[in-house]
């Protein structure tokens, strides 16, 4: 298997490269050359493993330069770390089935990706003897996932850029609080939006990238959607166990795109996914994408599901690419004219063809809280605002009897406030953050400026 970038500048390059060059350099995105594709027959197979066992025989379909026995090794030790038996359980309550994510060391669906990412840098920089830094920018949740994915590892820093002042308490005590050596936390004054437009011109400035050994934890590594892909196969053969169903709808609340775009890849592999709907807090340029036919930055409104609160996605640029019949140009011509206008627009044939593998729907902060306060009262379930936009888009727009799968993207107890104003109380909070108030953080508070941030790394990379 060899990966290519979307702006056709890049191809060829094996998997362990893809990892290690996170963003491409000619500034597109990495995919594999092709999608392999399940028969039914490995469909049945794969319905019947552990999810070690089904991530390594899904993941394996797209690396062929790590020996098995090493991958099946970095597969088991990522998701030892979790703490439910079935690593993504799922929940049938409330007429849906909840895709519980929430069970790794942050309590949030980046774990799946950002434990085993952290891993496999390890255990490729340890083959070479290199070391690397890593910057990335979080609206809340891959910050901390990120920073428990490598703390702590040989040949590795990491710096994170948040908004400051834009997550929410419990996001930004998880990523301070880790004082390992190797993490620094930075806080800029800014959105997350500019955060990610900072790490990308810095990934493009190709002598900074190679000079300080740049690494990329943001959902532009294709490991990171890879690991997720498995477990859109995991829910389905869970659903497909439970009623009986062969196909399945799955309900994504996302800000980024890379969330829903592993479903997109796991339908183009053969999973029976009939629909994707793409849920949107009241930023909603993606929305409006699937609605409108037009892609269009608008302002950043701070709401009740933080993670989601982004104009900019980055993942959409690798969907763009097969709207767009694998035309790199195309890409390339689309993107140099956003940057330029703010706004894409796209053809009637291609708003048929985006309206045809996706539906979606805006929920607005009322309406999350009023999703969390009904679904509670109905179930005793819990759901946190995000969770609670997913559940209320797959509620609004389900279908004809086809099993509906929600993600939960985040515990509850990551977003108190939240919870603790649709219901009058306040979540469990599990174990892993028990104390976290009290103990040491240390963060820097920086303008939101390219250079600034450089400086940064420059003075404190490996």
């Amino acid at each position: 298997m060899r990966y290519l970038s979307t702006r056709g500048q890049v191809r060829g390059i094996p998997f362990k490269q893809a990892v290690m060059m996170g963003l491409a350099e000619d500034g597109g995105l990495l995919l594999p050359e092709s999608i392999p594709q399940f028969t039914p027959g490995d469909l049945d197979a794969l319905a019947k493993l552990d999810y070690p066992e089904l991530a390594f025989q899904v993941m394996a379909r797209f690396i062929d330069d790590i020996p098995s026995a090493d991958l099946k090794t970095l597969i088991d030790r990522s998701y030892a770390t979790f703490t439910h038996p079935e690593v993504t359980p799922v929940v049938s309550t409330g007429g849906v089935h909840i895709l519980e994510l929430f069970h790794g060391p942050t309590l949030a669906f980046k774990d799946v990706a950002l434990q085993l990412l952290g891993n496999l840098f390890e255990y490729l920089l340890a083959e070479t003897g290199e070391h690397m830094n890593i910057l990335g920018a979080t609206s809340g949740d891959t910050g901390s996932a990120a920073i428990y994915g490598v703390r702590g590892k040989r040949g590795i820093n990491i710096f994170i850029l948040h908004p400051h002042g834009k997550v929410s308490p419990v996001q930004e005590m998880q990523m301070t609080t880790v004082t390992d050596p190797n993490v620094y936390n930075l806080a800029i004054r800014g959105t997350f939006d500019d955060g990610q437009r900072i790490v990308k011109e810095i990934f493009s400035d190709l002598d900074f990238k190679h000079r300080f050994a740049l690494g990329a934890v943001n959902s532009i590594n294709w490991a990171r959607v890879l690991a997720q892909v498995v477990y859109y196969v995991h829910a389905w053969a869970a659903v497909r166990r439970a009623t009986g169903s062969e196909s399945i709808d799955v309900s994504v609340p996302t800000g980024n795109f890379g969330d829903i775009f592993a479903g997109y890849v796991a339908r183009r592999m053969g999973v029976p996914i009939r629909r994707l709907i793409l849920a949107t807090n009241a930023n909603n340029i993606l929305t409006r994408f699937v609605n409108e036919g037009e892609y269009a930055i608008g302002d950043v409104h701070p709401t009740l599901s933080p993670s989601m609160d982004i104009q900019v996605a980055s993942n959409f640029e690798r969907y763009l690419y097969y709207l767009y019949g694998q035309d790199p140009l195309r890409v390339r011509n689309a993107f140099a004219g956003f940057a330029s206008s703010g706004r894409m627009t796209f053809t009637a044939e291609e708003q048929r063809q985006v309206g045809a593998e996706f539906s979606s729907l805006s929920v607005g902060d009322d309406d999350i809280l009023q999703e969390i306060r009904d679904f509670h009262a109905t179930t005793g379930y819990i759901l946190d605002p995000h969770t609670a936009v997913g559940v209320r888009a797959g509620r609004t727009l389900a279908g004809d009897g086809v099993p509906m799968v929600c993600l939960a993207t985040a515990h509850p107890a990551k977003f108190p406030e939240a919870v603790h104003r649709a219901i009058g109380q306040t979540p469990p909070r599990p174990a892993s953050l028990d104390g976290l108030e009290q103990r040491p953080r240390r963060c820097e508070v920086v303008e939101a400026q390219t250079g600034v941030i450089k400086t940064f790394v420059e003075q404190h990379a490996l």
